[in-house]
């Protein structure tokens, strides 16, 4: 069990500063500064790898590689990367509250390969000598997902984004005479690729020591699928549900449901299991390490797909007519606790709760999640009630898929707003925030944690996600850095609450 603490979510991309997107620079580490100011002791961000299409963090190129968005320009002037003239007169994004995802892509990427470039030609000295160093280790370090990575970055670059399933056959299926011919063609954009990776890493390994060294643990987070098109699916197709022209047998999805008649397709493709067992749960192994090696706690996305899952059959146009099948549950658990020890993983339990998955959450040990945004339906008492927790849980305001508190707040239905008021005993509805806030600190889940845009008190326009909707989601930043007065008003009730 966690030691009763609490923390603030807030992915990298929301921070403030000046190149369009929040990065890994000086404003990472004020953001540390501040945790620390408030006696935070948890910092929460979403899945760190590389973004595509829809710029969704649970949808990635890769589980095991970083984000190059989240490199920061002032630290690679620093090591003399690049010049501040080379940044002058580029517009990343009109708007500093909003991130413009085609700006970024278009100014960013250039910039990162003069960085390469520049690196490349620099004269041996000791600063590039010690840089080379770094690489070379890094390369050496991380080769068992690197190799695959770049190749296939670089090759969706060189096949104009093409998703890995529409490229020539011979690659496609990773023919060994076209794994050397592709090679050649594309070494070059491999090894401006590790590069680039290798900056994003050293940055972010730099983020996470500040924030240990000043009491604050990371809470990284794991999607139970990865995307069709992504380097771990291309790499590794005996894991998944392919057929002989590895194109997918089934996908996941959710079924039918009070929200959705039809369900919710996501198309993700299916584990083999049977696979995975006989190689002793490799693959998850190594990706559970890897990202205990980037943060320090893990929530797992979607955690009753380990109990089953729900298994659509591939073309088909909504999830209506999948089958629940049976996941790994303990075996799988086991496996990675045999080889890495204890796990310090939280539960992503929300959603329709079969017996199966209370008893597979209960095995592990593991603490679920409990939403207040959840808590007020005046109509039935709910497990999302503060009074209903035990102390093995992690209660937030509200999470990426919500709506913020007062968002929420100014949408509810009167009687469920009153019940929100009586309950959380709030004498002023413009302070809704903060009596969920105290509802959720006061509490005896282990873990408390708040978005920050329920700490300023933002309403549905600060919202970062709405599921569904496939535009306009993981823009919102930060304008400003967060005050001393926020940070101060935060560590009292954390002091109150013996978080």
């Amino acid at each position: 069990m966690f030691e009763r603490s609490s923390g603030i979510l807030l992915h990298p991309t929301s921070l403030p500063g000046k190149y369009g997107i929040g990065t890994l620079g000086k404003e990472a580490f004020a953001f540390v500064d501040f945790l620390k100011k408030s006696n935070q002791k948890l910092w929460q961000i979403f899945p760190l790898g590389p973004t595509g299409y829809g710029d969704s963090p649970y949808q990635s190129f890769s589980t095991f590689a970083g984000n190059p968005y989240l490199i920061d320009f002032d630290l690679l002037i620093e090591e003399n990367l690049l010049s501040q003239s080379d940044l002058e007169g580029i517009s990343f994004g009109e708007n500093p509250e909003s991130v413009d995802y085609g700006a970024i892509y278009n100014q960013k990427y250039p910039l990162l390969r003069k960085a390469y470039e520049n690196y490349k030609n620099t004269k041996e000295n000791k600063e590039r000598e010690e840089l080379k160093y770094l690489f070379e280790e890094f390369k050496d370090h991380n080769q068992s997902w690197l190799n695959d990575f770049t190749m296939y970055i670089s090759l969706k670059n060189h096949f104009n984004g093409l998703p890995w399933n529409e490229w020539p056959e011979d690659i496609k299926s990773r023919q060994h005479d076209a794994m050397g011919k592709y090679y050649e063609i594309v070494k070059e954009e491999i090894e401006y690729q590790k590069f680039t990776q290798f900056l994003f890493f050293k940055q972010w390994n730099a983020v996470k020591k500040y924030a240990n060294e000043n009491g604050i643990k990371i809470i990284g987070d794991i999607p139970i699928f990865v995307a069709a098109d992504s380097s771990d699916a291309w790499a590794n197709p005996e894991i998944f549900l392919f057929d002989e022209e590895r194109k997918p047998v089934k996908v996941a999805g959710v079924p039918p449901d009070y929200f959705s008649a039809t369900g919710q397709l996501w198309g993700n493709p299916l584990y083999n299991w049977d696979k995975l067992k006989e190689t002793g749960y490799r693959w998850w192994i190594d990706r559970v390490k890897a990202n205990l090696s980037t943060c320090d706690i893990i929530r797992i996305d979607h955690f009753r797909g380990f109990d089953e899952y729900w298994a659509v059959p591939y073309g088909d146009k909504t999830a209506e007519n999948g089958t629940w099948c049976p996941g790994p549950r303990m075996d799988l658990f086991n496996a990675i606790k045999n080889e890495l020890g204890e796990l310090p993983i939280i539960a992503e339990d929300l959603g329709t709760m079969t017996q199966g998955v209370i008893d597979l959450r209960d095995a592990t040990g593991f603490p679920g999640m409990k939403i207040l945004g959840f808590a007020f339906d005046s109509s039935e008492e709910n497990e999302y009630l503060p009074h209903t927790y035990d102390k093995n849980c992690v209660v937030y305001t509200g999470t990426h898929d919500n709506d913020t508190i007062v968002g929420w707040f100014e949408k509810a239905k009167p009687e469920d707003r009153k019940f929100a008021l009586e309950y959380l005993n709030s004498r002023d509805e413009n302070n809704i925030h903060w009596d969920a806030i105290r509802g959720a600190w006061s509490s005896v889940a282990s873990i408390a944690l708040a978005p920050v845009q329920d700490f300023l008190g933002l309403g549905s326009e600060a919202r970062i996600n709405t599921p569904g909707i496939a535009a306009g989601n993981w823009q919102w930043r930060l304008k400003d850095r967060l005050s001393d007065d926020l940070a101060e008003k935060i560590a009292h009730f954390t002091k109150l609450y013996s978080r």
